[in-house]
């Protein structure tokens, strides 16, 4: 039987790696959100990441770099330093851009590593209370009496909002005038103004604006009914097969150590099964899906596949 003495020795040598590698995190982690303040990816990341931080001891601080419809801001996650101290919370738009910009600066699925899809999120067609128009089909009539002059605002070319609109102006056989802003508050704000006729918006961002009576909901662009707004019928109730749902997930550099990427995988499946979080996302009417990071690699290579079908039938550009 080993002496105190050797014990202690052996107990100090077995401390000596941990000693080495000081757990993760011990100081303030950088969330980029590649899209700016007020949106749907914004608002979804400052309610997960302020419970990350609570429950890591650490302040997950969120930072919009916006641009190029999200290709700015995660470009510098691609390239920074994989210590976990950089992480990227993106939407559809990563899944979109390969499609839109030939020259992308980095590779999602090489560059990027996937851990957490943290929500599906349907958009909302929303316009000013006093637009007439209070149906799906009464907006399909408008934009066929008056082809090419109905405002629809989206989050920029080439953005989630832009293929949603696009994908609906193609199933209706309507031709829009298509306004883009850089950002989806921008539109809402014009929008609330009356600036702009219509918009699909990300439900996250629009929802406390509807139920505020600040804006009118039209319709959704999810399957069936929504549980925050169970009157409010889905696109597909009028146009068969309309879906577009965004999404939002948290990456990091591809080199990222992996126990790192497990415990924030870990942790942010029980950030949304918290039941303060899951009626906060609910009441924005977004959904979660737990899971791992290969679950969101896969789901991230179907919807990159899907969009540049979308991309290219429709002839989008991000010019």
């Amino acid at each position: 039987m080993p002496s105190i003495a050797r014990r202690s020795l052996l107990a100090v040598g077995l401390a000596t790696p941990a000693l080495a590698q000081p757990a993760w995190p011990n100081r303030p982690v950088r969330v980029i959100v590649p899209w700016p303040p007020g949106g749907g990816a914004d608002t979804v990341g400052r309610i997960l990441f302020a419970r990350v931080g609570d429950r890591l001891g650490q302040p997950f601080v969120v930072e919009n770099r916006p641009g190029a419809t999200g290709t700015i801001g995660a470009t510098a996650v691609a390239r920074a330093e994989p210590d976990g101290y950089t992480l990227l919370h993106d939407a559809t738009g990563l899944s979109v851009n390969p499609a839109l910009q030939p020259n992308m600066p980095f590779v999602a699925e090489r560059d990027l590593a996937f851990i957490f899809l943290a929500t599906l999120v349907p958009n909302l067609l929303v316009t000013n209370n006093a637009t007439p128009q209070r149906t799906v089909p009464e907006v399909i009539a408008l934009a066929k009496a008056k082809p090419g002059a109905v405002d629809f605002a989206s989050s920029g070319n080439g953005s989630a909002q832009h293929l949603a609109l696009a994908l609906f102006a193609s199933q209706a056989g309507i031709t829009i005038n298509h306004v883009p802003y850089r950002g989806g508050a921008q539109a809402l704000n014009d929008i609330i103004g009356g600036q702009v006729g219509f918009f699909f918006s990300n439900a996250s961002a629009s929802t406390g604006f509807v139920t505020s009576g600040a804006l009118r909901a039209i319709a959704h662009t999810g399957p069936g009914r929504l549980a925050r707004f169970p009157d409010l019928p889905a696109v597909a109730e009028t146009l068969p097969g309309y879906e577009c749902l965004e999404w939002n997930g948290v990456l990091a550099p591809a080199a990222t150590p992996q126990p790192i990427i497990r415990q924030l995988n870990a942790v942010l499946n029980e950030v949304v099964r918290e039941p303060e979080v899951a009626a906060r996302l609910a009441s924005l009417s977004i959904a979660t899906r737990p899971g791992s990071p290969e679950d969101f690699r896969s789901f991230y290579l179907a919807e990159l596949a899907k969009w540049t079908r979308v991309v290219k039938a429709a002839n989008i550009t991000a010019d």
